[in-house]
């Protein structure tokens, strides 16, 4: 799991002078549907009872929502209903979540996206999330090293979302530098395991001679890798995830067949982005307009340094 690696108080830019009277944060984030998004769920809720705990001055209202229809109109809720002064968004989609976010915000709300950007950077005042070019890149790069400059990829996509594309652009960008390596097809996963189950089952039909995938997700990563050994697949040397989830750590640690290699991306940042920004307003200040979480290639050479058997994700 990686840690933020910068001082709260460097991080705050001078905002409104003056401290706020009273800070009422909602947290808007998707419900728990996989090992991501439960530890999303779980290190928000740890936020609430930590930071309430110490300033009185404080409420956070965490609401979990399963469709983009959902969190639009929870956002709006948390605004009418429960007369929030600020708001940490993960977006369930970045293009549907635009509009009811602009809204608050035009509203006098301080808006902290995280990880899923919105499509309207004028949405928001503040953007925190992992480095999304390097989980790409990183695993574009091993798996240029691992398959010694040729070979077969196929791609697990994500959601439609401002991260997906990143990564994926990344991946793809450094992909085209070796042009013995072939990306075979790339369909969106969804960032579910039963999701992913399915799309791999239709890559092994499809294709007889796949050497990678890049699933882009260790929850993904799970579905592609039952498919793999449902089908019995020997040809398939590698299964790249992403993420940091512990049980793909503990592989890497292993030296499970398809599994010798990920990237991290923690959860955490959601409990970083609340405390940073309720931190923030309690002082009447600002965030800087992004935060970049950075990502790290994990191997065996390293991987004990991101295991955390004790942690939901």
């Amino acid at each position: 799991m990686r840690i933020l690696s910068l001082c709260l108080a460097a991080a705050l830019v001078a905002g409104h002078a003056g401290a706020a009277e009273k800070v009422t944060l909602g947290v808007a984030i998707p419900t728990a549907t996989h090992g991501f998004t439960g530890g999303i769920v779980w290190w928000a809720n740890q936020a609430k009872k930590e930071l309430e705990a110490a300033h009185p001055d404080l409420k956070i209202i965490v609401k979990t929502a399963g469709s983009t229809p959902e969190q639009a109109n929870q956002v709006q809720d948390l605004y009418s209903v429960n007369k929030i002064n600020a708001l940490v968004i993960l977006p369930l989609e970045s293009a549907s979540l635009t509009q009811p976010v602009t809204q608050v915000k035009n509203k006098g709300v301080y808006v902290t996206v995280v990880d899923r950007g919105l499509t309207n950077p004028a949405a928001h005042h503040a953007y925190v999330a992992g480095d999304n070019t390097a989980f790409g890149r990183l695993p574009a790069e091993y798996l240029a090293r691992r398959l010694n400059g040729k070979g077969n990829i196929v791609v697990l996509r994500g959601m439609p979302t401002t991260i997906d594309n990143e990564r994926v652009e990344a991946f793809n960008a450094e992909i085209k530098k070796h042009p013995g390596i072939k990306i075979l097809d790339a369909k969106y996963g969804n960032w579910n395991r039963d999701d992913a189950f399915k799309v791999t089952q239709d890559y092994l039909t499809r294709f007889k001679q796949i050497d990678a995938v890049w699933a882009a997700d260790d929850d993904m990563a799970i579905g592609a890798i039952k498919a793999i050994e449902q089908a019995r697949r020997t040809d398939i040397r590698e299964v790249f995830g992403g993420a940091g989830a512990k049980f793909a750590v503990k592989k890497v640690i292993d030296g499970d067949r398809l599994v010798q290699a990920d990237v991290s991306y923690s959860p955490k940042f959601i409990y970083d982005a609340i405390k940073m920004t309720a931190t923030a307003r309690l002082n009447g200040q600002a965030l800087p307009a992004r935060t970049i979480i950075p990502s790290v290639l994990i191997t065996k050479a390293n991987a004990s340094q991101f295991y955390f058997p004790d942690s939901p994700y």
